[in-house]
């Protein structure tokens, strides 16, 4: 057992790369509803259903189709998307101009819909995502085991989220969109449609969370109620961040996974609190969050 000032550092390490697990998850969640909420002014209470949908489609795929894995990574989120779409344009759309309070009633009532159907037709004890042969295994560190999935769930999330960040930030693309929904009527005029903009952005935010599903199903078990369990967390993440900041969602989400696992090393009992404490300190000093612009 390799110790250092009475610290067992295998149990640290081990805890602390189960954290930046969660962190992953965490980021890749958290983005894409900074993504919906910052640029759209939407709050989607749907994100952890469409995550729950990733992971649900990935078995259904494998277990129906044949569809291995890897396919199911590029194609899952895809459909997630698409789905996403959908909820825009017959769903979102209607009440975009009201309060957004009826978003986020809205978009909670499809996730209580979608995970009761879940429920109904697989029930809520969980179901099992075998590892892709080519992930399986792992590698002896110094200070610590480490799982060849679990290295490719951390580096899948930081690939994903830096290109996401990259996208909305540093490209014309991600301009477009950000002036499309501060103006939409001068963009309009420009000859953009802005409507199409807007849909395709929800449908990317909630991708995320479908490709965030995909990657947990061989993790966790597969089940109706594991968006519901995450997404509570996820919100807090967020308003830590700060609503509608894309790097203060990805660095958040890492950061408090890091957290969580260190604090379920150092005093367990904390573990499943730790996240909203900070949450509650962020707000008392800072309201708009650590990334997040004042009002």
């Amino acid at each position: 057992m390799m110790t250092f000032l009475g610290i067992n550092l295998f149990g640290l390490f081990g805890q602390l790369l189960v954290g930046l697990i969660n962190g992953s998850f965490y980021a890749l969640l958290s983005l894409g509803l900074a993504i919906i909420f910052g640029l759209l002014k939407i709050i989607n209470f749907a994100q952890g259903a469409m995550y729950m949908l990733g992971a649900f489609f990935a078995w259904m795929a494998l277990s129906y189709f044949g569809m291995n894995y890897w396919v199911a990574l590029v194609v899952v989120p895809l459909v997630v998307g698409f789905i996403g779409i959908l909820m825009e344009r017959f769903l979102v759309r209607p009440i975009a101009h009201e309060d957004h309070l009826y978003s986020l009633l809205l978009t909670f009532g499809v996730a209580l819909m979608l995970q009761g159907i879940f429920t109904h037709v697989y029930g809520s004890s969980g179901l099992a995502y075998a590892i892709p042969e080519e992930l399986k295994g792992g590698t002896r560190l110094p200070f610590m085991y480490l799982p060849n999935y679990r290295a490719w769930i951390i580096v899948a999330s930081l690939v994903v989220c830096g290109l996401t960040w990259w996208l909305v930030e540093k490209t014309k693309l991600g301009a477009y969109l950000r002036a499309g929904t501060e103006n939409p009527q001068l963009m309009q005029a420009f000859g953009i449609n802005v409507p199409l903009i807007v849909t395709l952005t929800f449908g990317f935010g909630v991708a995320l969370a479908g490709f965030a599903g995909v990657m947990a199903a061989p993790v966790y078990s597969v089940s109706p109620e594991m968006g519901s369990n995450l997404l509570i967390v996820v919100f807090a993440i967020v308003v830590i961040g700060g609503m509608g900041s894309i790097g203060g969602a990805i660095l958040t989400g890492l950061a408090m996974g890091v957290i969580e696992g260190l604090t379920k090393y150092l005093y367990p009992e904390a573990s499943t609190t730790v996240i909203f404490l900070v949450m509650v300190i962020v707000l008392l000093l800072k309201p708009s969050g650590l990334f997040g612009k004042e009002a």
